[in-house]
């Protein structure tokens, strides 16, 4: 590492690290956020939730098992930059066809490496999360601060609209699988959607189209599917005003499943109200309690901002709390037809707990294609 160039992120209250580069030479500004996983560093690369975030890997070593074609979660990867202690130079995997670091260059995402991450953790966790400025090119703290004074906050920014596809889509003609028979025709709203989602909506008997996340609801009801679901990703939902808007559309006409972003979004549109967290919940051990079973799922969760538990109204129901914090992990709506989740059920990284929500949604559809 010696040998490699050197490598600065600031933070927007001034606090800076030393170290050296990796991936690509340049610049790179973004929230920094840190994720606790101790695997699962592509699938967290390729998550468009991460769009315009900075991602601090908190396990020491990145890259053990290097890069392959399979563990990805969209066509690219998405984080604005990357923040490890080390890089692992010779990963040992079968499936293995690149370094990390390779994998980086060959994208152009500005990283660093060779800083103390857990002080970085430990300093986002007490001052809360702040964009950050990575450069390889410029070393001058003053020079960094005024690039980084002229960067948009998290609050207000609307970033479903950049990762979103730009027209609908089949999956089944992308993912040329199965012999699974097909029940069921879901219409899924983009905002960043993850292709594990639709593996696995694929594999409950879903046949599932793609829509961009500004869509209107009209088009969605004229498409006339079983259920709506609701994709994860980036910003602030608040901000997703025409996504919000559409969902209210679909109320009670509709099946909806929510994850993440689309949790927040069906609780905006069912009349609560979002807040963003002091520094967010990424990782793949958070524990939430199911409040109807009593059990404890181990999650996977991705977000930086939650649902006012405070502001649901009388007909919507919290079915899941997030035990680190007591914030949101899910909300459920009986008389529309709808229900949503803090968390991915999904995984890809992470625990299989609570793959059971795509029988819910499946079983939500089934009975409604009866009654």
């Amino acid at each position: 590492m010696d040998n490699l160039k050197t490598a600065v992120l600031l933070l927007q209250d001034g606090r800076f690290f030393n170290g050296k580069i990796f991936g690509s030479e340049g610049e790179t500004i973004g929230e920094v956020c840190f994720n606790t996983g101790m695997s699962g560093y592509q699938e967290i690369l390729t998550d468009p939730s991460y769009c315009r975030q900075i991602v601090t890997m908190t396990s020491p070593h990145i890259g053990n098992t290097g890069v392959n074609p399979d563990d990805i979660e969209s066509n690219r990867i998405q984080v604005a930059g990357f923040v490890i202690k080390e890089e692992t130079i010779i990963p040992s995997n079968w499936r293995s066809i690149q370094s990390i670091g390779d994998y980086l260059k060959e994208q152009k995402i500005v990283g660093i490496q060779g800083v103390d991450t857990r002080a970085i953790t430990r300093h986002i966790r007490n001052h809360g999360a702040m964009n950050g400025i990575i450069s390889t090119i410029d070393s001058d703290l003053e020079s960094l601060k005024k690039k980084l004074s002229q960067a948009p906050n998290m609050t207000g920014f609307d970033l479903a609209k950049e990762v979103t596809c730009q027209n609908q889509y089949s999956w089944s003609s992308i993912n040329q699988s199965t012999n699974q028979s097909i029940n069921f025709k879901v219409a899924a709203l983009d905002y960043g959607i993850k292709y594990n989602i639709l593996r696995l909506l694929e594999r409950n008997g879903c046949e599932v189209t793609v829509f961009p996340a500004q869509t209107s609801a009209r088009k969605i009801l004229d498409f006339n599917p079983d259920g709506v679901f609701l994709s994860n990703g980036p910003g602030d939902p608040a901000a997703v005003s025409y996504g919000i808007k559409t969902v209210k559309e679909i109320l009670g006409k509709k099946p909806i499943f929510g994850i993440c972003l689309g949790h927040q979004i069906l609780a905006l549109a069912l009349g609560a109200k979002t807040f963003k967290l002091k520094f967010g919940h990424r990782g793949i051990n958070h524990p939430v309690k199911n409040l109807e079973t009593g059990q404890v799922e181990i999650t996977s969760q991705n977000h930086g901002f939650a649902v006012d538990l405070d502001s649901l109204p009388a007909n919507v129901e919290s079915t899941h709390m997030n035990l680190n914090d007591n914030t949101s992990a899910g909300i459920r709506c009986d008389e529309l037809k709808a229900f949503s989740v803090q968390y991915h059920p999904e995984s890809s990284p992470g625990p299989h707990d609570s793959r059971y929500l795509f029988q819910q949604f499946i079983n939500m559809m089934e009975y409604a294609q009866k009654n």
